[in-house]
């Protein structure tokens, strides 16, 4: 929590404190898609990625509804972003960040 250093201590909610969550950004390569259930029938759900180290996991958030129609192709490689590993070592409240190549 970031507080200003020049704010008196209040109680309650204020401006005056920031929380801030430490992110990592990592690549790992597109491996298989899952189908979307629901609203997202038809569409892309999740993206199944591997790490360079052999870690499989699934990634079902922060695409847009474009991204969702048109998802990236198997063996491309995409950019997440995530808060911390789990002891097995996949990312914990992992999110999409982009394609890798589209630079």
């Amino acid at each position: 929590v970031l507080h200003r250093a020049d704010a008196p201590l209040a109680s309650g909610r204020s401006d005056l404190l920031l929380k801030l969550k430490p992110l990592a950004d990592a690549e790992a390569v597109v491996v298989g898609h899952e189908p979307g259930k629901g609203r997202l029938a038809g569409q892309l759900g999740a993206l199944e990625l591997q790490t360079p180290d052999g870690v499989r996991f699934k990634l079902g958030t922060g695409f847009s509804d474009a991204q969702r129609r048109d998802p990236p192709a198997v063996g491309a490689t995409v950019t997440y972003r995530y808060r911390d590993l789990t002891p097995s070592g996949k990312p914990r409240f992992a999110s999409f960040v982009r394609v890798a190549d589209e630079f």
